[in-house]
Parts: C-alpha cells; sequence; structure tokens
C-alpha cells in the first residue's frame, strides 16, 4: 500500500514512532448505532450486546482485515443509559476466546463491573443491572480478561456509554447532527491493509503509525448547525494524543471523563492520554458554507468538517453554565501508591498485579485522597494513565499546585507524568473488588494494576 504524508512525534523511551496519512480519498465520518432497547419500563431499559468476529476494510486498494466488535463488524454502538434508571444489559460472547464487558467509568457494584473477575466463556451469556446514579457523561465499554485485553481493544472491542438526563437540554445533544463521538485510536496495518498487532513498535505498548476515527481513516463530517458538540475518546492502547483545530483557534471544553466542568474552558491543545475523555464545542458560526476546519492529532487532520448551510438553534449553550465554579480544596493524604517502569518491567507501590492478593481496603462511604507518584527511573521513565474503577475521582493537585481549569471535572483517568505526585479525592460507594491499573493496555497486562476491595 502506498502510505505517504510521513510525520513523527516522540514515544517514551522508545524513541520516535512514524505515523503515515494514508494517502486514501476522504470518508464520510461513521456514526455508530444508537442501540435500540429490546424493552422499556417505567423503571428499566434492557439491551443485548454480543462479541463478534468479522471483517472491515480500511482501506479503498486493500483486502479486508479480521476485525472484533460488538453488535457488528468493528468497535460498536452507543448505548444510552439515563440517570434515575436501572438498566439490564444481555452481554453475550461469540468469540472463540473467554472476554469481559467493563463499563468504564461507570459506579456500580463490583460484581458487574466487568473486570478480570467476570470473565465470559465462548458461547456464554450473562446480564449485568446497572442502576444509573451519576452526573450526565461520556464513558465507553471494552474488554478486561487477564491477558487478551490489549490484543481485543486492538481489533475493535470498544463502544460508548451516554450517560444522560434533561440536564442537558441546553447543550447540543442532537445525535449523529450536532453532537457526535469520535473514539481515536492508531493502529498499525500489514502493507495489503490488515490489522497488524504483532508487530510492535515499542515497548511500553502498542502504538501504530495511522489514526482511526471511529473506525475510519482521513473522515469528512458536514456541519449543519453554528456549533457542534464532539465527543472525544482516546480508544488507543498507548498513546497520548494533543488535539487541536487547523485554523489555529481555541476549541472549548465542556465536559471531562465523567461529567460537565463548572464552567467551559477555551484552549488551543486539548491533550488525552488512553482512556480519557472530554467534551467539547467547535464554533462555525459566521464561517462561509464550503469552508473547512479540521480537527488534528498532534498537528495533523485526522477529521475534516466541511460547513454546509448552517441552522441555528434553539437556546443558548452556554445557558448550561450558570454556576461560579466550585473550589476544590485540597485535604489531607489518605494514601500514597507510587507507578514505577516501563515495558515488562512495571509496578505499582513495587509489586507487579495478584488475582490472590488485596493491595488497598477500604470502608464503603468512605472518602480518601490518594496521591499518586511516578517514579523516574535512568530513562525518565514515561506517563502512566492512572485509573480506578468503580469511582469517579476529583484532581485536588499536580505537584502541590491546584490542577488546570480543564480538569477540575469527575475524572476516572489521570495522566501523570515522570516525577510528578498528583492528589485526587474519590468517594466509595459500591462495595467488593476493583481494579486500579495504568491504562496503557500493555502496562495493565504485564502486571501494572492492583485491587481495591471495599467492605
Amino acid at each position: 500500500m502506498n502510505h505517504t504524508m510521513k510525520w513523527v512525534i516522540g514515544m517514551g523511551r522508545g524513541g520516535i514512532v512514524e505515523l503515515v496519512s494514508s494517502n486514501e480519498p476522504s470518508h464520510p465520518l461513521p456514526i455508530p448505532e444508537r442501540l435500540q432497547p429490546d424493552r422499556v419500563t417505567d423503571e428499566a431499559l434492557y439491551y443485548t450486546i454480543r462479541t463478534e468476529r468479522g471483517e472491515h476494510r480500511f482501506f479503498d486498494q486493500g483486502v479486508s482485515a479480521e476485525t472484533l466488535g460488538y453488535n457488528g463488524n468493528l468497535l460498536g454502538p452507543m448505548i444510552e443509559l439515563p440517570t434515575g434508571k436501572t438498566v439490564y444489559i444481555n452481554t453475550i460472547n461469540q468469540l472463540d476466546e473467554p472476554t469481559s464487558f467493563h463499563w468504564h467509568g461507570l459506579v456500580i457494584p463490583a460484581a458487574e463491573d466487568g473486570g478480570p473477575h467476570q470473565a465470559i466463556e465462548p458461547g456464554e451469556q450473562r446480564q449485568v443491572r446497572l442502576d444509573v446514579d451519576q452526573e450526565p457523561g461520556t464513558l465507553w465499554f471494552h474488554p478486561h480478561p487477564m491477558g487478551a485485553t490489549a490484543e481485543q481493544v486492538y481489533l475493535g472491542l470498544a463502544g460508548l456509554l451516554y450517560v444522560t438526563d434533561e440536564t442537558e437540554n441546553e447543550l447540543p445533544n442532537e445525535y449523529g447532527v450536532d453532537d457526535i463521538p469520535l473514539i481515536v485510536q492508531d493502529r498499525l496495518f500489514t502493507d495489503d491493509g490488515r490489522l497488524d498487532y504483532d508487530r510492535q513498535m515499542n515497548v511500553d505498548g502498542t502504538v501504530g503509525d495511522t489514526l482511526l476515527a471511529n473506525g475510519a481513516i482521513d473522515t469528512t463530517f458536514d456541519v449543519t448547525t453554528n456549533t457542534l458538540r464532539v465527543r472525544l475518546v482516546n480508544g488507543s492502547n498507548a498513546r497520548n494524543l494533543d488535539f487541536s483545530l487547523s485554523n489555529g483557534e481555541a476549541l472549548t471544553q465542556i465536559a471531562t471523563d465523567g461529567g460537565m466542568l463548572d464552567q467551559p474552558v477555551s484552549l488551543k491543545t486539548l491533550t488525552l492520554s488512553p482512556s480519557e475523555r472530554a467534551e467539547i464545542i467547535i464554533d462555525f458560526s459566521g464561517m462561509a458554507t464550503g469552508y473547512r476546519l479540521a480537527l488534528q492529532a498532534d498537528g495533523i487532520p485526522f477529521t475534516t468538517f466541511t460547513v454546509r448551510d448552517l441552522t441555528e438553534q434553539d437556546g443558548d449553550w452556554t445557558d448550561a453554565f450558570t454556576e461560579a465554579p466550585v473550589a476544590h480544596k485540597s485535604s489531607e493524604t489518605a494514601r500514597r501508591l507510587t507507578l514505577f517502569g516501563m515495558g515488562n518491567m512495571v509496578t505499582i507501590d513495587g509489586k507487579q498485579f495478584d488475582p490472590d492478593r488485596i493491595d488497598i481496603n477500604v470502608r464503603q462511604g468512605s472518602t480518601e485522597v490518594w496521591e499518586i507518584y511516578n517514579r523516574e527511573d535512568m530513562m525518565g521513565g514515561m506517563t502512566h494513565p492512572f485509573h480506578v474503577h468503580g469511582v469517579q475521582f476529583r484532581i485536588l493537585e499536580r505537584d502541590g499546585n491546584p490542577p488546570p481549569d480543564n480538569e477540575r471535572g469527575w475524572k476516572d483517568t489521570v495522566a501523570v507524568a515522570p516525577g510528578e505526585k498528583v492528589k485526587i479525592e474519590m468517594t466509595f460507594r459500591e462495595t467488593r473488588t476493583f481494579m486500579y491499573h495504568c491504562h496503557i493496555l500493555e502496562h495493565e497486562e504485564n502486571g501494572m494494576m492492583g485491587q481495591l476491595r471495599v467492605n
């Protein structure tokens, strides 16, 4: 295949990694299907999600690649989870290997979380119950089986969870029109167009040379409204991504992993580590019909927005932000965790994951402040995205300073740079055993994970 227009960025200790624009014609941005419930009652919704093997052609001049998907060949649908409702999901594993269904960012009991302890065997099905009781936000779901998470995600297992309620009505919220998701992932391909997970380019996670948006390369989207709400998900195995607009103007962040910010934040560059999410508003008002504006990752366009005849939207999205920002004061640290290492030699507090060991015990209903320290090594180290299951937390400090304005919302993943200490605060509402780990998926599988028991 003819790959041209090469560009480079740094990637941890592994040195320079080339990312390649495919030279493919532009493709309409795929919008994941909005999953329809099997049944709806006054109190509950019922859905069905299946893991499937499939095929997908990523390049016009290439063969179909073997892929994995939820209810289809690649990636998965968007599942709406209304707050205050109970959602039942019948999960079915149609693969020939074990998997699990992890509801990333949901505050739910450990038995429903879908971590390594809830593996589903080939041909097995299981119903999960999700009592939705948290702020509206953009979450996602993906597999979490021991030893196979990284490759299953790489081959396509990732889907969207939208926690919703009526408070979002003032924001753009017409799915696929003025409210769109972008699951952004980097991937490697063979010369004939197949996904190539086994060609490792870096010992610290599988990084790719081609960017995908919702599973497609070099995508375009027709904008028909003055403002566009974009829900960004860094679904990469290991790569951090810096997002910006091609015209150099600021984008506006309105939400973090687990919900809305107190106030919108204007940014020229928005950085997301693996599994972090952010909602942004892009303003197209005043742009002429036919104007093209690209969303970039590390300075290279990967999705282009084309302005069509713009329709005035009802209301003003800024009306959703009426309260003054809340000051999040730091408090005494309850626990200190140390992240260390690269490649296969990664640890938390000097230990690698042991499924028979509980590393931390906490009381249900307690609120704790954790300090996460990323200890440097002789090579300097690398950023670790630290994720805790079963909670949403607040970032209190970065190296003793308040977090940036765009990190003051609810989070479930925080990027911790080499040598940095980050303090987070969380309340443990749900019981039993949860994971905490680095969300570089290969680091997680190499043992950079611990177990938290809520009693």
